[in-house]
């Protein structure tokens, strides 16, 4: 995939909404020192381009109800395309996976797993080798506490880039 190429005020542009979210028009312009209308332009560009997914509220969930966590390494038995298409398939319908990352090395795929608790972990987890969709071996992580959570520092990861 071709590379957008992005100037300094397109970054600050794309910090300032990580930050921030949706905000105003003077508001933008002001975060990121430009006049609104050309502002508004650009961060119009950036959306339709497809840099900004979307404008959402981060939930503190802890501070409404006690969940359970985990991470889940997981092996597939099979490695042909039709084997991970199946698993991944399955995997977009669970609710409780809200993460789930294709990797190499050890293990096949990462999933960050939430629950009510620890029993309807274990009955996702049967779930899962019920369904027959490759699970060849998992490892479980009972996450004790968030450590770091953060996005993407977008202007050190593109200076970085140059």
């Amino acid at each position: 995939m071709k590379k957008m190429s992005l100037d300094a005020i397109d970054i600050r542009i794309l910090c300032a909404v990580q930050q921030h979210g949706k905000m105003s028009k003077a508001k933008l312009a002001e975060w990121v020192d430009l006049s609104p209308t050309p502002c508004w332009v650009r961060l119009a560009k950036l959306e339709k381009a497809g840099f900004i997914k979307g404008y959402h509220a981060q939930i503190d969930l802890d501070r409404m109800i006690d969940l359970t966590k985990v991470i889940v390494t997981i092996s597939l038995k099979a490695h042909s395309q039709a084997d991970f298409h199946l698993f991944e398939s399955y995997i977009q319908k669970v609710d409780e996976i809200v993460e789930c990352y294709a990797t190499g090395g050890g293990s096949d795929y990462v999933l960050k797993i939430i629950t009510h608790n620890l029993k309807s972990f274990q009955a996702l987890i049967e779930q899962l080798l019920n369904e027959e969709i490759g699970i060849d071996r998992y490892f479980i992580y009972i996450v004790t506490k968030q450590v770091k959570h953060s996005d993407p520092n977008v202007t050190h990861l593109m200076k970085q880039s140059c």
